[in-house]
C-alpha cells in the first residue's frame, strides 16, 4: 500500500523545470558532446534518476512507518 501510496505522490511532484544553474552548465555541455556523447550522457542521467526515485520511495516508506508507529505509541 505505501508503494501505491508514494507512486502517486511522484506522480504529482511538478519537475518540469529545471534550476538556472543545471541550464546555464548543462546546456552548452550537451551541445558540446558528440551524438554518442549525449547518448551515454542522458543515460548516465537516467541513472541518477532512477537511484534518487529510490532514495526518495525508500525514504518515504520509512517516515511514513515511523509516523505510524509514533502514533501508535501515543495511543498506548
Amino acid at each position: 500500500m505505501i508503494d501505491e501510496i508514494i507512486h502517486c505522490r511522484l506522480d504529482a511532484i511538478n519537475t518540469y523545470h529545471f534550476s538556472e544553474e543545471w541550464e546555464n552548465a548543462a546546456i552548452p555541455f550537451e551541445e558540446s558532446l558528440t551524438e554518442a556523447q549525449l547518448t551515454t550522457f542522458h543515460k548516465l542521467l537516467d541513472c541518477v534518476s532512477e537511484t534518487a526515485t529510490a532514495e526518495i520511495r525508500s525514504a518515504y516508506k520509512v517516515g511514513f512507518k515511523d509516523g505510524a508507529t509514533m502514533m501508535q505509541e501515543i495511543q498506548d
